[in-house]
């Protein structure tokens, strides 16, 4: 049954009739056997800028949600007589979360997420094996071009060399004729965001790229030059500078782990020690 505008803002506004309990300073709205929802409760819910209308709107959808779901609840119990399973169940969630809760209190009290840059470099350089890339990455350059654009021939010299006189060549002219200059001699990109600027048409991009360091292409109103400097494969060693933050990562959870054993056996230990563990057999 839907709830009438009217009737909603009556809610909203009071609540009188409905019978006395300690509701500890909050406003009772509807019961449902015992059940309160509150008129705080639905506010904190109710998104904000809507008009009066989906205000209105809102709010009897969720009270019908809110109702419904209390409703199944009960009628759930009522047929699932034998909850022992199901309060084993809660016990052991309510322990896991505890103990969670705990841990990660005291690894946020004592142990800290900074990791000395020495200490990252020597756990890369010891387990390489570990920092495979999934996908290949280029250093390089590349310049899109106009098919009308000036000193093409000089172009074609330029971009095939990562010499600094040719690197601002190619800046300098780029300001004025370039559609796209992209400058990654110095800092790895994944393949395919260079791709996706270049007209290529090949079967194996990945394939062709590795083996032509030096590619032009073009289509009816541009020119694409891409020149390669370094390129690593799918498998091969993710390299150091992209490696740091799940190196990082890696070394955080070893301590954790190694500090909350510590944190444990400590605790053991210290039961023994006074008699607070016994065995019966």
């Amino acid at each position: 049954m839907r709830i009438s505008g009217l009737l909603l803002v009556s809610l909203l506004v009071c609540a009188s009739c409905i019978e006395k309990h300690d509701h500890r300073g909050k406003t009772p709205l509807v019961e449902v056997d015992g059940n309160f929802l509150y008129k705080e409760d639905l506010q904190s819910v109710l998104p904000v800028g809507l008009s009066k209308d989906d205000s209105l709107l809102f709010a009897e959808h969720y009270i019908r949600n809110w109702a419904e779901d209390i409703l199944l609840y009960e009628k759930a119990q009522s047929n699932i007589p034998d909850n022992g399973e199901i309060n084993r169940l809660v016990e052991n969630y309510r322990k896991a979360l505890i103990t969670h809760t705990y841990q990660q209190e005291l690894i946020d009290q004592k142990l800290s997420n900074e990791i000395p840059d020495q200490e990252i470099t020597d756990y890369y350089e010891k387990n390489k094996e570990l920092f495979k890339l999934e996908r290949p990455l280029i250093k390089g350059l590349f310049i899109k071009v106009p098919l009308t654009a000036p000193q093409l021939a000089n172009v074609r010299k330029w971009y095939k060399s990562d010499a600094q006189e040719s690197v601002e060549h190619l800046e300098k002219y780029s300001l004025q004729n370039a559609v796209k200059y992209e400058y990654f001699y110095d800092k790895w990109v994944p393949l395919a965001d260079i791709l996706d600027m270049i007209p290529l048409k090949e079967e194996k991009p990945e394939e062709y790229i590795s083996k032509n360091r030096h590619v032009e292409q073009k289509d009816t109103a541009f020119y694409y030059f891409l020149n390669v400097s370094d390129y690593r494969a799918v498998g091969e060693q993710k390299p150091y500078e992209l490696a740091i933050p799940e190196v990082k990562d890696l070394l955080i959870n070893i301590k954790q782990v190694d500090f909350m054993r510590q944190v444990k056996d400590d605790l053991y230990k210290r039961a023994v020690d006074r008699k607070k563990i016994k065995y019966n057999y």
